[in-house]
């Protein structure tokens, strides 16, 4: 065998092994026909690999009465099989900064997506993105150090920053003003003080990932996720895979599409933008001659709940520009459930139905059945950084590497 050939098993080695801890990482305890049968690969690879990543401690076996010590539902399992299997949680552990205007948080988990820790602390506005740092670098010691762990169990850790990041030079691109994190390469910055790989995302997209792991999308493949918030953001998962944001990072700005061509300028050049509509800010602008001048979201959600006919038709009419904008983006992309966060989806069906309506009025046939739903989990920051572990676990190169050259783990411990 020439060294072409061994290089090339190798390779094949560690993609396959680097798939089937991805997968017990997503689907959790599995046993080897299961595990076979998703990464694609015969019984007798998956025995063979998953030897190693035993004997390494980044894999577990649960046999016997550990199984259902380990809350593992083995009653359609066949009989014959000897066990499961299931990425060792005291294999390393995962880290997620979501950056807010007004907040930071960090979200902790084990190697198996249990949150160990999650906190977060406030930031004026004008704080600039030196001191959001330092405060984000402090709040995840503060959390290792909450839950016994230290740096060097991380595998990664992925950052949330307002606006779209430029893929090609990894900068954040300006956003809604007052972002401090505008014209900084965020993963350089936050490498200088973390020596472990650095993920970094936009906090919506990042929301996504967190409903689709752990909230409204954890049933389906496909989810569409819209925050209606401060601006309107998106973030696509297809196939259970996040989407970037194309060749430069800038896709997924549901919020500058425009959802009336002769509408009002808008600052990104555009006419009639959907942020125009339905983001928050606008339906408060809307409502400024009914709550108030200064009116917040408590304010407006209490006027809905008292059935204030102003505020009921503003609503229908955001839900209505948005349920147009998704009808586009449903015959373009065709997901199977869109998922409604941010501040305004606590209005719940008073702009969800409008939403529905105006879809599978104005969608095709065969894309306007998308389930549309409110998301699940808590609002903003805490999401952003669940999300962000989530991210790591899932899209940390070499992540098997970095694992079996971590200090010896307890390989046949199970919880």
């Amino acid at each position: 065998m020439t060294a072409k050939d061994t290089g090339s098993l190798r390779a094949l080695r560690r993609t396959n092994s680097e798939r089937m801890l991805s997968a017990l990482m997503e689907h959790g305890a599995l046993h080897r026909a299961e595990l076979a049968r998703i990464c694609g690969v015969s019984r007798t690879t998956v025995s063979t690999i998953v030897a190693d990543l035993i004997t390494g401690g980044v894999v577990i076996e649960v046999i016997g009465d550990q199984v259902a010590r380990a809350g593992i539902d083995a009653s359609e399992v066949d009989g014959r099989a000897r066990g499961f299997l299931r990425a060792n949680p005291a294999a390393g552990s995962a880290a997620g900064l979501d950056f807010t205007l007004e907040r930071v948080w960090c979200h902790v988990t084990d190697l198996s997506g249990e949150t160990l820790a999650s906190d977060g602390v406030r930031t004026a506005r004008d704080t600039p993105w030196q001191e959001r740092l330092t405060a984000g670098v402090m709040l995840l010691d503060e959390l290792l150090e909450r839950t016994g762990r230290h740096r060097d169990d991380l595998v990664g850790v992925a950052i949330g920053v307002p606006g779209p990041l430029d893929l090609q030079t990894g900068v954040v691109g300006p956003s809604l003003p007052g972002q401090a994190w505008a014209g900084v390469n965020v993963a350089a910055e936050f490498g200088r003080h973390l020596a472990v790989p650095v993920l970094v995302e936009n906090n919506t997209r990042l929301e996504a990932v967190a409903e689709f792991t752990w909230g409204a999308g954890r049933d389906v493949r496909d989810v569409l996720y819209l925050g209606l918030s401060t601006g309107i953001g998106s973030g696509l998962l297809v196939d259970g895979n996040l989407h970037h944001g194309g060749a430069r990072g800038g896709g997924g700005e549901i919020g500058h599409l425009s959802a009336d061509s002769s509408g009002a300028p808008c600052p990104c050049g555009n006419r009639g933008c959907l942020v125009q509509y339905a983001s928050l800010p606008a339906v408060l602008d809307a409502l400024a001659p009914v709550l108030g001048e200064g009116a917040g979201l408590d304010e407006l959600l209490a006027a809905a709940a008292d059935g204030q006919p102003d505020t009921l038709r503003v609503l229908r009419e955001a839900g209505e520009q948005t349920g147009r904008v998704l009808a586009n983006i449903c015959n373009l992309l065709n997901p199977e459930r869109i998922i409604v966060g941010g501040e305004l989806a606590r209005a719940g069906d008073l702009i969800l139905d409008p939403i529905r309506a105006t879809l599978r009025r104005t969608a095709m046939t065969l894309t306007r059945d998308a389930d549309v739903v409110a998301a699940e989990l808590d609002l903003g920051a805490r999401a952003g950084a669940s999300g962000a572990a989530a991210l790591v676990l899932r899209q940390t190169d070499q992540l098997v590497t970095a694992l079996l050259s971590a200090p010896d783990r307890q390989p046949n411990e199970a919880s």
